[in-house]
This record gives structure tokens, sequence and C-alpha cells, in this order.
């Protein structure tokens, strides 16, 4: 089995795979001060609560947009799995070819869901990983990561609103059903949705007229893609194991 890890700003999103098949997942909370020990004790016992054996675990794949958390869990997987995990990063096999001025520059995050957006649904095609920031990979025909757009995530935005302005409070990131709000809460909540789901249509649209993929498949990923999906015809498919199946897709193609 294959024990698959996505940290991210926010969230750290654990899956294992029996071949191709996610057996059992699970998400933590990204947090600085957590030691290699507290995880590796918390993914074990996660396992073994799903009837996971750590020992039926024989390779751990890893991608990360916060290197302050690589080694915490490369000690995690070492000392309770041991084994090293493979690190997405430079030099590593995707089967996608990387067209971006430094391919180096390219988070981890966006490699991993372009090569499962394009080996699960071909190209070309646009994801969507609505997350602590919001971004945007255009696919081409012949898996070409050509490119993308980077914008603020929802909750990064509703947080910075109330933080920034002193009279401005926290709200819940429902949709109003009305974007002409009554009360300052409507209106944040009318303003902030409405706007997030505007910015996608925007840039789907944009990135289309640009690269002539008028009928690019687009696929979402996160939390907060369904804002979107229900409120909007933007996105085609919503797949929230996107990134999880990507790093499975690249441990094979480097095993």
């Amino acid at each position: 089995m294959l024990l698959a890890i996505d940290i991210g700003n926010t969230n750290i999103k654990i899956g294992v795979f029996d071949s191709d098949k996610l057996v059992q997942s699970l998400r933590l909370s990204t947090l600085q001060g957590r030691t290699g020990d507290e995880y590796g004790m918390d993914i074990v016992g996660r396992l073994r609560s799903g009837g996971i054996s750590p020992g039926d675990v024989t390779g751990a794949i890893m991608s990360s947009v916060n290197p302050g958390m690589n080694y915490t869990f490369e000690h995690a997987c070492d000392y309770y799995l041991g084994m090293k995990p493979l690190v997405v990063g430079s030099g590593i096999k995707t089967g996608i070819n990387i067209k971006y001025d430094n391919p180096k520059e390219v988070g981890a995050d966006r490699i991993v869901n372009s090569v499962a957006a394009y080996y699960t649904y071909g190209g070309p095609c646009i994801t969507i990983d609505c997350g602590t920031a919001t971004t945007f990979n255009v696919i081409g025909e012949k898996g070409e990561f050509l490119g993308g757009a980077i914008g603020h995530g929802l909750k990064s935005a509703a947080e910075a609103l109330s933080t920034s302005a002193a009279k401005l409070p926290e709200v819940e990131l429902v949709l109003p059903p009305k974007v002409l709000g009554k009360n300052t809460i409507t209106n944040m909540q009318s303003g902030l949705i409405q706007g997030y789901i505007g910015m996608a249509e925007r840039i789907v649209r944009l990135l289309r007229e640009e690269t002539g993929f008028t009928s690019a498949k687009v696929i979402a990923t996160g939390g907060l893609s369904e804002l979107i999906y229900n409120n909007s015809d933007v996105i085609d498919v919503i797949d929230r194991t996107l990134t999880l199946r990507g790093l499975n897709i690249i441990y094979k193609l480097n095993a």
C-alpha cells in the first residue's frame, strides 16, 4: 500500500492507496508546533482504526507547499513507517511537460493536480484548487503544463476583511438568497462569495480564450469548490481526491 501526503498551508490531506484504489483518507491541521512524533503517532493510530497495519504500507510520497513541515513528515514516515517518502520536486518524473519560465517555481500541489487531471480526464483541461489560495492550471492536449493564475482563497479573503476592517465581523461562508444585502452580514457574504464565483468565471473564460481551448474541461478540487459548482456553470467536475490520486500516479511513474 502507498501512503500519499499532501501538505497544504491550512490542512494536510493523507490517503492510503491499494493499487489505484483509495482505501482510506484523513485530514489533519497544519500546525508548525507539532512534532514528527505527534504526527507519526496520529497517522499510525488513524491507519489502525481503519484496519490498516503500518506494516502494510510499502511506499510513501509527499507534496508540500509548506517547506517548514517537510522535515517533520519525513521524520514521521522514517520513524513510524520505516521509510523515506518520495518528495515531489525538481528531478522527479511527472509524466507532463512543464512549460513555465522557471519550472522550479511551480508549486508541488499544482503539478500533482495537473498530473491527476490529465491522466484522468485528458487534455486540454483546467484545474481549480479552492484552498488557502485559489490556483488555476491549464494543461494542454499532450499533457503540457502551460501555466495559469493564482488568486485569493475565499476563507483567506473573509479573514482579511474582518481583521483589517475594525467594524466588520467574521461571517459564515454561505450564499445569501439575494445579492442585495440588507445587513452587514449578508452584505459581506454576498460580496465575498459572489466575488469569488465571479473571479473563477472570468479567469476560466480568459484562459480558454487565450489558449484557444474553448471546450477545455474544468475540474475543481478543495472544500469550497462546491460553492462555485452550485452557483455557476463554470465547473464541469468536482474531484475531491484529485491531489491524492495525482500523488499515486507520480509514485508509480518513479517506482
